[in-house]
């Protein structure tokens, strides 16, 4: 952030050695993830194009209809049918409530053959208007990531590379500048829409929705896999003691505490993504600029200021009560900040709109996720649901 550069490293001093970060091509990681279920003895995998949910009395989901590649279309049958079709979903409709709202769009570029500032960590440019990301995925590659606010992107493919030359580039790391440059110049410019939406799904027999269909953060911190890959290995181990699944309303009921348990992980990142996007993203207003600056100089103070933001962000410590009491640490921090050493009526008064500005932002993403499966996960009946007899 204006030239001051931070690093924060994750607490891994409880955690096993193979415990790490990833990055990586998602392409290639979605399609190494199939082959390797494809390979199990009991998996047959089938590629096409799913067009609607068969439903069964209009309310049990039974499989689903689909095209294949040469225009037939086919039906599978499922006493459980997974839908996982990603943040453009077309079969979510039915399955729960889609708030969608699209705050900003990624233009992605590819960097080749050059050094980040950090080898091995992710790199978060605190930008005009908004964030840059940078991180590794391959040996010779770095992705480069550029917020533009809004919910669409206001210029036409053609104005973009001037738009990157002109305004972007001079934010850039002199290390990254030059194959910047020359990856704007080769031309594979790519935009993405980043979408939110809080999980409000209907319990619907027969069916569940896990991923980007169900649930989306801001992706500056690069949650939605760790959400995802979590929501897999609970919904695995909830499974894993069901004898049948033909009992779809028993295990439509059963599953309901999936919703539930998944929450401290899920709304602990995802309340983050958003309350980071909004607080990282540049405003005309005093008090925003004061929380931006506090932000990043509180995580640069180290120790635990630096390892408990990291260790929220990265799944880590998947505790939401954390989560906002370093939030408001960091308001009261930038609050102190200005009151020292002499304070003033309009200091104080900045101070007091900082806190205000901080409610502001979170209140909000927390609401949506929902204060009690956030907070009181314990108290809904839900959480304690046992799996159907065998």
């Amino acid at each position: 952030m204006d030239g001051k550069k931070t690093k924060l490293p994750y607490p891994l001093e409880k955690f096993d050695a193979e415990v790490a970060g990833r990055s990586f091509h998602n392409g290639r990681f979605v399609q190494m993830m199939r082959e390797k279920a494809a390979a199990l003895q009991f998996v047959r995998m089938e590629q096409g194009t799913v067009t609607s949910l068969l439903e069964q009395d209009n309310k049990n989901v039974v499989g689903v209809q689909y095209r294949t590649k040469d225009g037939q279309q086919l039906k599978a049958y499922a006493p459980l049918t997974v839908i996982c079709d990603g943040c453009f979903s077309n079969l979510r409709r039915s399955l729960c409530h889609p708030k969608v709202e699209v705050p900003s769009s990624f233009v992605g570029l590819v960097l080749e053959n050059c050094q980040l500032p950090f080898e091995n960590y992710g790199h978060v440019i605190l930008a005009d208007p908004s964030p840059i990301l940078f991180y590794r995925i391959s040996s010779t590659e770095v992705r480069c990531l550029v917020d533009i606010p809004g919910p669409k992107v206001p210029l036409v493919r053609s104005g973009i590379a001037n738009y990157l030359k002109a305004t972007v580039a001079s934010q850039i790391p002199l290390e990254l500048k030059d194959a910047f440059l020359s990856a704007i110049d080769r031309g594979n410019i790519r935009i993405m829409p980043n979408s939110s939406m809080p999980a409000e799904p209907y319990h619907t027999p027969g069916a569940l929705l896990i991923g980007d269909a169900f649930n989306m953060r801001h992706p500056l911190t690069g949650g939605g896999m760790t959400v995802a890959l979590s929501d897999i290995v609970l919904l695995r181990d909830l499974i894993k003691p069901v004898g049948d699944l033909n009992d779809a309303s028993s295990l439509c009921r059963y599953l309901e505490s999936f919703y539930i348990l998944r929450k401290p992980m899920a709304s602990t990142i995802n309340t983050l993504a958003g309350a980071l996007y909004k607080v990282f993203s540049v405003s005309p207003d005093d008090a925003r600029k004061e929380l931006r600056q506090a932000c990043f100089d509180y995580v640069s103070l180290g120790k635990i200021f630096s390892g408990g933001p990291i260790a929220l962000l990265s799944g880590l410590n998947p505790y939401p009560l954390s989560l906002v009491l370093h939030f408001f640490a960091v308001a009261f921090y930038g609050v102190g900040r200005l009151l020292l050493p002499f304070p003033s009526f309009e200091r104080m008064w900045v101070g007091a709109r900082i806190v205000l500005c901080a409610f502001g932002i979170i209140f909000p993403i927390i609401k949506a996720e929902g204060i009690r499966q956030m907070f009181l996960p314990t108290s809904i009946p839900a959480f304690y649901r046992a799996p159907p007899l065998r």
